[in-house]
């Protein structure tokens, strides 16, 4: 199994954890609606979060934006996944301890070379400078 793979793995194993622990036992959601949200967010999140905003904004921005992404891909899925329930301190909860499990994910990401795609070590997903500067202002 590639280093890749094997991290998304990985994070794939955090979400659905987390979202057993926030949509199943809180929320009320069934083992195959929790299933099919994490595979959706899992996906979502490294796409998103790991290949486009961690490259450009950094850790923090990316974990954040990660979290509120999972809470965001929560909702939405109830309309379309019988299963999944979701409650507000559910979705506060799943977005706070996504957000926590990313930010070690990340950093995870960043140290080890063999996971980054290539392109991204060292350089934003496309070899695009968006970095902020101060010849912006």
């Amino acid at each position: 199994m590639s280093h890749t793979a094997t991290a998304l793995f990985a994070k794939f194993l955090m979400t659905l954890v987390v979202s057993g622990i926030t949509l199943g036992y809180i929320a009320g959601s069934t083992w195959w609606g929790i299933l099919l949200f994490s595979v959706a967010a899992t996906a979502l999140n490294y796409l998103l979060g790991d290949l486009i905003v961690l490259p450009r904004m950094g850790n923090l921005i990316a974990s954040a934006g990660d979290g509120l992404l999972a809470a965001v891909t929560a909702y939405v899925l109830t309309f379309f996944i019988t299963g999944l329930r979701t409650t507000t301190p559910a979705l506060v909860l799943l977005a706070l301890l996504v957000a926590i499990g990313e930010y070690v994910f990340h950093m995870y990401l960043r140290a080890d070379r063999k996971v980054q795609p290539k392109g991204i070590a060292g350089s934003s997903l496309f070899g695009w400078n968006m970095r902020p500067s101060c010849d912006i202002l």
